[in-house]
């Protein structure tokens, strides 16, 4: 069975591909005119083409068919979390976020961060590539990095926004508060967590303090935990099969 070759091109009537996805498609699989691949646009679409020109810089397509897909999920996935201090954790998270389903990730500048700046055009290529390795049709939007109270402060919040911490004191378990279908959006802290203040903060703008279990989490670990809970709470086509 031949293998089908997937590509990411934002503008896909452009005929021609990105120039690192051109390198990737000419140099290193060695593709050439009248192969056949997938280019994918990021915004829901998989569009069916064929190699018109292939030269070492430059990879050129004729579209034969574009095909709209169904969303996996409703109800929009959004994580917000202070990037680890090995910025690594936190690009391995928005990978593994990318593959499991999310729709936006958010970086937050907290009190006890231990990482103020961060190259966003890196993890932006690693939710390109996540995105075509687990054959997505829709790219995660990475944001930009936002001081904590002025991310909170956003008038475009969902209803359904939670915080998790390990403050003392009795929380929910993010799982059993989660309702189907339903935008969400969580909060994760930096290594040192978020300070009380900030806790309080975001319970006065409409947050719920969450718990994500007994064990005491790493960062990017929470991050991944809550992603995955708010994906379940969100898998529409698989009870609609299961329901069938």
């Amino acid at each position: 069975m031949k293998e089908v070759r997937f590509f990411y091109n934002p503008t896909p009537l452009s005929g021609m591909l990105p120039p690192d996805e051109a390198q990737h498609a000419t140099r290193v699989l060695r593709l050439g005119v009248g192969d056949e691949i997938f280019i994918m646009d990021g915004l829901g679409n998989f569009h069916r083409a064929t190699v018109s020109e292939a030269t070492n810089h430059r990879c050129c397509y004729s579209i034969d068919s574009s095909e709209p897909q169904q969303r996996e999920w409703q109800g929009a996935i959004h994580l917000a979390l202070a990037p680890t201090k090995n910025i690594d954790r936190t690009e391995w998270f928005a990978e593994k976020a990318t593959e499991i389903g999310i729709d936006s990730i958010s970086l937050l500048d907290c009190r006890n961060s231990e990482r103020r700046v961060v190259k966003t055009e890196r993890i932006h290529k690693i939710l390109i590539a996540a995105t075509k390795q687990s054959r997505k049709a829709w790219l995660p939007q990475l944001n930009d990095m936002q001081s904590f109270d002025a991310f909170i402060g956003t008038t475009a919040l969902p209803r359904q926004r939670f915080i998790a911490h390990c403050h003392e004191g009795r929380r929910p378990f993010l799982g059993d508060l989660l309702k189907p279908n339903t935008d969400s959006l969580v909060l994760i802290g930096p290594e040192g967590d978020f300070t009380p203040d900030e806790v309080r903060h975001a319970e006065t703008a409409g947050f719920i303090s969450v718990s994500l279990g007994t064990s005491r989490l790493r960062t990017e670990t929470a991050a991944l935990v809550a992603t995955h809970l708010m994906r379940l709470a969100n898998r529409i086509n698989e009870q609609t099969d299961t329901d069938e």
